[in-house]
């Protein structure tokens, strides 16, 4: 196992969900608008994103949503927003996360599209304004409060919630006479079923979601047991141990490895969806694991030739959403600042967020924005509306999750053992506790 694993590269994962694939989809310049301001007394305020402002004959629907609530922004303030883009063929070896905080840290933009592993470093450094006393705050559901809260400051708001889910061809469990399974127990004698019935990998894995299964069962009883104040409090004391809650997790992933429900060596090379996705939908794997918006749209999960359904991780508390909240943050010495407030106020209001879902058919941030979503998406969405789920980032913990959870199940996929994994958690912990 290699001590020191670094966050490097986990920017494809967030930032990026709702904008898929947009990281490299920029143009050649780091910063470019589709207009050029002609009027030096215009208000600006700077935006730093993996999108460019679309063509208005753009088909790119996340991008376009995006767009339309700064429109409203831009009209109702009489404001410019300028789009500060990320693209990697500029940044070489930088990732998204790597650009973020360096301009972050050097204020040189007003606000920012965040990862969980930022949003933590930037809130903690003091670099994101407190968000908290916005009016549009007020309407937050408590699973953002809860992950994007560093010292009790909000430091960071998203215009969806990005939930992660198992998608499953329900026909190929019904031709096995299989009930969808809620449970770690379950989820294993699906597997075996279906390997038994000549299905040679039945879980389609690649090397960045494989920590979804983790967190379900690692944060189940955390976040659903009345207890998640506390037990964050004891992990960010040393009171209690991260390796403790992970352990499960990764002893279920191995045994899905040893049994060959899951190909460790061809997970390890794959990208999310380019690698898995031509098997599950050419039904040659039953199961895979990926984001809401994958099942809304055909480039990805969102037309398949069987009934799809998309369900919770199997945990002890039945099947489980995963969700990691990224957002929007405001450089605490934001050169525009009073704008940029303004301008957040516009695209995360009611009003913006109701005209973003809407597009994107996804979760709003805010308790008051309903959407109907495809048959498909329901199981999942029941679990949220219900209050169910578990966080696969959460500010407030001084070990950030997603980023750190994803490096090391690779480290898992590539040969080292659980207990090599549960050693780097617990450097990793201790480090951030400066033992």
């Amino acid at each position: 196992m290699k001590r020191g694993i670094m966050k490097k590269g986990t920017a494809v994962c967030l930032a990026g969900i709702a904008l898929f694939a947009l990281i490299g989809c920029g143009g050649k310049d780091g910063s470019r608008n589709l207009l050029d301001s002609e009027d030096d007394s215009e208000r600006i305020v700077n935006l730093f994103g993996p999108m460019e402002k679309t063509n208005p004959n753009a088909k790119n629907v996340a991008r376009s949503a995006f767009d339309l609530t700064v429109a409203m922004a831009e009209e109702e303030l009489g404001v410019r927003v300028e789009y500060n883009t990320y693209t990697a063929e500029n940044y070489k070896e930088k990732t998204y996360d790597d650009v973020t905080l360096d301009r972050a840290r050097n204020d040189m933009d007003d606000f920012y599209l965040l990862n969980p592993d930022t949003i933590e470093a930037l809130g903690s450094e003091g670099k994101l304004l407190d968000l908290s006393g916005l009016a549009c705050a007020e309407n937050l559901r408590d699973v953002v409060k809860t992950a994007n809260t560093i010292d009790g400051k909000l430091v960071a708001i998203p215009q969806e919630i990005v939930v992660y889910g198992l998608f499953v061809n329900k026909d190929m469990f019904d031709r096995y006479n299989l009930d969808l399974p809620e449970t770690p127990e379950d989820f294993l004698e699906c597997c075996r079923v279906f390997k038994e019935n000549g299905i040679e990998t039945p879980v389609g894995a690649n090397r960045w979601w494989l920590e979804t299964f983790v967190f379900a069962q690692a944060y189940a009883d955390l976040y659903n047991g009345g207890n998640t104040e506390a037990e964050i409090e004891a992990l960010n004391s040393g009171e209690s141990r991260y390796s403790d809650y992970m352990r499960p997790g990764f002893e279920f992933l191995q045994e899905l490895i040893d049994c060959g429900y899951i190909d460790a060596k061809t997970a390890y090379t794959y990208e999310a969806i380019e690698g898995e996705g031509p098997d599950f939908l050419a039904q040659k794997t039953p199961i895979v694991m990926a984001y809401w918006g994958a099942a809304n749209t055909e480039t990805a999960y969102g037309n398949p030739d069987f009934e799809l359904r998309v369900i919770g991780f199997p945990s002890s508390r039945g099947p489980m959403p995963v969700v990691p909240i990224t957002g929007y943050g405001v450089g605490s010495n934001a050169e525009h600042l009073e704008d940029t407030v303004d301008v957040l106020e516009v695209i995360l209001s009611d009003e913006a967020l109701q005209l973003y879902a809407e597009t994107n058919k996804v979760i709003s941030p805010s308790k008051n924005v309903e959407v109907d979503c495809i048959p498909a998406l329901e199981p999942l969405k029941d679990r949220i509306e219900e209050n169910v789920y578990v966080l696969g980032s959460n500010a407030g913990m001084k070990v950030e999750q997603w980023g750190n959870t994803c490096l090391i199940v690779r480290e898992l996929l590539n040969g080292a053992t659980v207990d090599e994994c549960m050693a780097e958690f617990d450097r990793l912990q201790d480090e951030a506790l400066g033992k």
